[in-house]
């Protein structure tokens, strides 16, 4: 089939691939213009001579006339951050398709993954469906389960089962737009739930917090943008990270949250409310990761201050 991708970095890459691979023509690209390091996307449709598309707007009349002029069957969104409109998504013959990283209408936003974490679900997966003008609200077309593991962070739920089977699926849902086997299932609204992107604000772990949602909340912002507390004043973000409960008052009796309560190896015991969260990888702000033995944190310290 010939085909659009509109989205940007590996997961756009992977998209692009995928469809290269197995014969299919990408008659051209779309991906926002590039504010940091350069976007795989763009560098690996470049590389095979794919024309290649970086609107501020995908609303202006010139990105319009490049989607026009591509003469595609089907529009195919993989990791979109720009607002699409209906405009553009109605000019492929079949329409465009979209990605999104859960279980609509649960979690929409881009957050979705880091949510899920979270919220303590045990459940999640993605949903391609049909983008409307609002926000992941679109009918949708097909959707895949995986279970969020009680060790998943975001990164090992992202890409070690979310990425590879979202590049498959999209693939797989474009052949049944052409084929007209793809019913749109329009969302149980009464099941929707938005969220806003995780920032500062919402990665800030309060020593307070049940444990297990602290430990919810490290793995959730693992490996961006990282749960973070401070010690003198200076941001610290935690990753690698267990759990434990207290079982007895004994093992809090005397202990103040947020304190560094032991060194095991190269990682921090730190007391939370309900339990403790052992952290084996660390960073300071500005700094790069390291053993959380290293980060200067003798036993007593207190973080969250």
């Amino acid at each position: 089939m010939r085909i659009a991708i509109i989205g940007q970095q590996d997961f756009g890459k992977a998209t692009l691939e995928a469809f290269l691979a197995r014969g299919d023509e990408v008659a051209a690209v779309f991906c926002a213009p590039e504010k940091g390091r350069p976007d795989p996307l763009r560098l690996a449709a470049e590389a095979r001579g794919v024309p290649v598309h970086q609107f501020p707007k995908l609303s202006a009349p010139e990105a319009l006339e490049a989607l026009q002029a591509a003469r595609v069957q089907v529009g195919v969104m993989a990791y979109v951050t720009q607002f699409v409109p209906q405009a553009f998504c109605n000019l492929p013959t079949f329409g465009t398709i979209q990605f999104h990283p859960s279980l609509l209408p649960l979690h929409r936003g881009a957050s979705s993954m880091s949510w899920s974490i979270i919220c303590g679900r045990t459940e999640t997966g993605f949903s391609i469906f049909r983008p409307t003008d609002g926000l992941d609200e679109g009918p949708v077309l097909l959707t895949r389960s995986v279970p969020i593991e009680e060790e998943d962070t975001l990164g090992s739920l992202y890409f070690g089962k979310i990425f590879p089977m979202g590049v498959a699926a999209l693939v797989e849902v474009a052949d049944r737009v052409v084929a007209g086997t793809a019913p749109a299932i329009a969302q149980y609204e009464p099941r929707a739930g938005y969220e806003g992107i995780i920032r500062e604000a919402e990665s800030r772990i309060s020593w307070a917090t049940h444990v297990e949602l602290t430990y919810n909340l490290i793995r959730g912002c693992n490996p961006a943008p990282g749960a973070w507390t401070t010690f003198e004043g200076r941001k610290l973000f935690l990753f690698d990270c267990t759990k434990r409960i207290a079982r007895t008052f004994a093992e809090v009796k005397g202990r103040k949250l947020g304190e560094v309560v032991a060194q095991t190896g190269g990682s921090l015991v730190i007391h939370g409310q309900g339990g403790f969260i052992e952290v084996s990888r660390l960073r300071w702000d500005g700094g790069k990761k390291i053993a959380a033995s290293e980060a200067g944190l003798p036993v007593g310290s207190i973080l969250g201050d």
